[in-house]
């Protein structure tokens, strides 16, 4: 009986590239994953690329993550949080995208949004509460992956609680305008914690 071969994982790599490299990185750590490992660290990145060139512009488009533009929040400290628009804009009528980024150390005072904002935490632990009161020691964790939904017209805070290894990014969805009132105007937008 004639012996029967697997087909090779590197076939269908001219069809298709992004499929092939998945298929190559699901390859358990055997004797033919070992072989075939320096074969895919060589291929040329111009190859696995190739299938990007074909997305029409009109139907799929891309922001790599070097083309945000970051710039500091509300006139908070240097290195306290900033924010990066992604899509649409929060002060003009529309769906918006932005990306936030607090520092360790660093909180918004309460305040209000007049849409809800759905908000995604894509890395590091970001720390919530609700209410007009300013309490950080009593606010919560959600980490990287976690979703907070704030409902419009009702008061919270947040940000970074000071000893955190790194700084947290969300990604934050809705509805503009936002008119962000703060609760208490006399007092800065970012606090120190």
């Amino acid at each position: 009986m004639p012996r029967l071969r697997a087909p090779s994982p590197l076939a269908p790599i001219a069809a298709d590239p992004a499929a092939a490299l998945a298929r190559l990185q699901k390859l358990a750590p055997n004797r033919r994953g070992l072989l075939v490992a320096p074969l895919l660290a060589a291929l040329p990145a111009a190859l696995l690329a190739g299938s990007a060139a074909a997305l029409d512009p009109n139907e799929t488009q891309i922001t790599g993550p070097d083309a945000f533009k970051w710039k500091p929040w509300s006139n908070g400290p240097p290195h306290s949080v900033e924010t990066a628009s992604v899509f649409g804009s929060t002060d003009k009528p529309g769906q918006y995208v932005v990306l936030v980024r607090w520092y360790p150390g660093f909180m918004s005072a309460p305040h209000t949004y007049a849409t809800d904002r759905l908000c995604f935490v894509l890395s590091g632990t970001w720390w919530v509460n609700s209410g007009a009161d300013f309490k950080p020691q009593e606010t919560v964790p959600v980490r990287a992956g976690g979703f907070v939904r704030r409902v419009a017209r009702t008061p919270h805070y947040d940000g970074v609680k000071k000893g955190e290894k790194e700084p947290v990014v969300i990604g934050i969805f809705g509805e503009a305008p936002i008119d962000l009132k703060l609760v208490d105007p006399s007092k800065p937008a970012v606090r120190e914690v």
